[in-house]
């Protein structure tokens, strides 16, 4: 009897560990230099007008129209971006809020690591957030968005990289990482890309005086 009652426990420890969730693993945190090295291969800036790209972003999501195309026909909204020196970071956010999860702590932090390293401080950054297909597309919008700036938020006031170098923008589903796959969980990444040089700031010198030239003496008569 002891036997039988051995044999049933072991069997039920088992068939509990054969059935009980696999927790995924958190994505290891990016190298440094693989960040360095992706984004300072920079050739040509781009000029970006945030706040009207903002409100092209925002319309285009409310359409509702019966002609517009499927999520993997749209066109990019922002094709220029595709050109760009870019790095992708797996972000992992609380469901359906910009609140960054302690696993992807790291990750922020080797960005902020790398945007300090000596091939990186010339140049300006705008951090895209992005989302797939599934939920509603107007909504999809303001979350990458807010997503965008969280990230930013913490280069900024926890890692002190200048609020100068850094913009955000969240492009939903407007411009998908994975075209061809709207759904993809690729689609929920963050990219950070390379848009210009900082601008030198430096004030200019004041131009030499010139010496004013002496009068004549007055004659005495």
């Amino acid at each position: 009897m002891r036997r039988a009652l051995r044999e049933i426990g072991l069997l039920l420890a088992v068939a509990a560990f054969a059935v009980a969730p696999v927790r995924a693993q958190a994505p290891s945190a990016p190298a440094r230099d693989d960040i360095v090295n992706a984004l300072s291969k920079f050739d040509t800036g781009l000029d970006l007008d945030l706040a009207a790209l903002k409100q092209k972003i925002s319309d285009r999501s409310k359409m509702r129209g019966k002609n517009e195309p499927e999520p993997a026909k749209r066109p990019l909204i922002v094709p220029e971006l595709k050109g760009l020196p870019t790095f992708n970071l797996d972000i992992k956010f609380d469901v359906d809020t910009p609140i960054i999860l302690p696993e992807s702590y790291e990750t922020v932090g080797r960005v902020a690591d790398a945007l300090v390293n000596a091939p990186l401080l010339p140049y300006t950054f705008l951090i895209v957030g992005h989302s797939d297909s599934n939920g509603k597309r107007e909504a999809n919008v303001i979350l990458s968005q807010r997503r965008a700036d969280a990230i930013r938020d913490v280069l900024v006031n926890t890692f002190k990289i200048s609020a100068k170098r850094l913009q955000s923008l969240g492009l939903g589903e407007e411009q998908f990482i994975d075209q061809a796959h709207p759904t993809s969980a690729v689609n929920l990444q963050i990219q950070i890309v390379t848009i210009g040089k900082v601008p030198d700031t430096e004030p200019a010198a004041p131009a030499a005086a010139t010496p004013a030239a002496k009068k004549p003496a007055k004659k005495k008569k």
